[in-house]
């Protein structure tokens, strides 16, 4: 069977030289305008996923919370590892260190402001998830345990999805708050808290996900 696939990738080098590039025709501004209208935030993509396809991000959200819950059910049955492989060389923990720091910044940069430039909740939810890995392949799992516990996380990941839900069924019937002053910090209605909820449901949902995989597989 590989000659079929050699000849399958062959016809498709082929293709790409042969054939012309149909360019795509170009959409006027007038469709980003408008939805950079309705939505109240200059981050169209935002305005999209928040708004526009709220109903879509509802279920992203959901089926997120379902994986890490699988992921918990599934690895429940099965030994703890024994050992756990981390870095043990100074340089190496100080440069994953600094990169939580930086990581960690630009998640709440992202968070709060997503709305106005390019980012938003997942991509800032995946910033801080990045933090907690690097930050847990230089500290104890056991450390790392107990500040999960000591800080609620599970129960605010599951309080953080409760609330998202709530607030986007309520812009689903058609009740929004002010978009307030276009471009400021407090605009866009109910935009910034939903990001700010999914920053912290990924965040923290990355952070469960972390402790299993370290705590049943011995790394990350």
């Amino acid at each position: 069977m590989k000659w079929v696939y050699v000849l399958a990738g062959i016809a498709v080098y082929i293709k790409f030289l042969i054939l012309p590039n149909i360019a795509p025709e170009m959409v006027d501004g007038s469709i980003v305008g408008s939805i950079v209208q309705d939505s109240g935030v200059p981050n169209a993509v935002t305005g999209i996923i928040f708004r526009n396809r709220l109903y879509d991000t509802i279920f992203e959200v959901v089926v997120f919370t379902i994986a890490i819950m699988g992921a918990k059910f599934l690895l429940a049955d099965e030994k703890p590892f024994a050992r756990v492989y981390q870095f043990t060389d100074q340089p190496s923990i100080v440069l994953a260190r600094l990169g939580a720091t930086i990581a960690a910044l630009v998640s709440i940069e992202l968070a709060i402001r997503g709305h106005l430039s390019p980012g938003g909740g997942f991509a800032a939810g995946v910033a801080g998830g990045t933090a907690i890995g690097l930050v847990a392949i230089t500290s104890s799992s056991e450390w790392m345990q107990s500040v999960y516990g000591q800080w609620r996380a599970a129960i605010v990941e599951k309080v953080s999805v409760l609330i998202f839900i709530g607030l986007a069924l309520i812009t689903l019937v058609g009740l929004e708050l002010p978009h307030g002053s276009f471009g400021a910090l407090l605009s866009g209605g109910v935009i910034p808290f939903l990001n700010i909820l999914v920053a912290l449901k990924v965040a923290l949902g990355s952070w469960a996900a972390i402790l299993l995989f370290i705590r049943y597989r011995g790394l990350l």
